[in-house]
């Protein structure tokens, strides 16, 4: 018992990678999945939009792009995205993978996230589309202002699950060689652990990770328990009326 907590809770190191950890690993694990994930949901929509297309020549190009980048294992596709592309965008990027780190994880957020939201904008009611055209809406405009709000709102939780997960991802970004001002928290727990001999840096680093990651589960099931009252209420209220015509 001694060894375990030697070997995972020696209180010295933990004390010693903290400071790192919160100024430099903490840092640059939300800027990564931060930015992925506003990259991410730009693509991403614009996937959904070209997924939901009548027209061939959109929706096959989203289709192909979704099956790949959710196909592949996320490490495969961060090194060749940092090392086969950087090599040919090295003009644009120097030699810096940082930029490169952020490009693989947005293209991989967006495959899950144009998903997500294209299942969301399928399970809004044809009629709210139709309604909308009756009124004199063009179809990009009822899209746009319509239907697409409130299929985005249907998939909040899962959006922020997804967001969760590619906080997780965001430690396999370490495959590129950082540098020492760069690195996220998983490699500066795993550098310590690695010159040290002992793994409690590395559960430092896991606590970090679930003070992000805790409080955005509980937001997720917050969300979805407002949403789930809210559809509770509409239904209630569509049959208190449907009642009121009737009578």
């Amino acid at each position: 018992m001694d060894q375990f907590f030697d070997t995972f809770l020696n209180w010295q190191y933990i004390w010693e990678v903290f400071p790192d950890l919160l100024k430099t690993g903490l840092l640059n694990t939300l800027i990564l999945s931060v930015a992925a994930a506003i990259i991410g949901t730009l693509l991403g929509m614009v996937l959904a939009v070209m997924g939901l297309s009548t027209k061939r020549w959109l929706r096959w190009p989203a289709r192909v792009y979704t099956d790949i980048f959710r196909g592949l294992p996320a490490i495969l596709t961060i090194l060749v995205i940092g090392q086969g592309v950087g090599l040919l965008a090295r003009d644009l990027v120097g030699n810096n993978p940082y930029p490169l780190g952020i490009a693989a994880l947005s293209l991989i957020a967006a495959a899950y996230i144009g998903e997500i939201f294209r299942a969301g904008i399928q399970s809004v009611d044809k009629g709210q589309l139709e309604a909308s055209r009756a009124l004199g809406m063009s179809y990009s405009k009822a899209m746009l202002l319509v239907v697409i709000p409130q299929g985005v709102r249907r998939v909040l939780p899962a959006l922020v699950n997804q967001f969760i997960a590619l906080v997780k991802d965001s430690t396999l970004v370490y495959f590129l060689g950082f540098l020492t001002s760069q690195r996220e928290l998983f490699r500066i727990g795993q550098d310590l652990a690695a010159n040290t001999g002992n793994l409690s840096p590395l559960v430092a680093a896991g606590v970090v990770y679930l003070v992000i990651t805790v409080p955005l589960t509980h937001l997720v099931n917050y969300i979805d328990k407002r949403l789930q009252t809210g559809r509770k209420v509409t239904a209630e209220s569509n049959e208190m009326l449907a009642g009121g015509a009737a009578i």
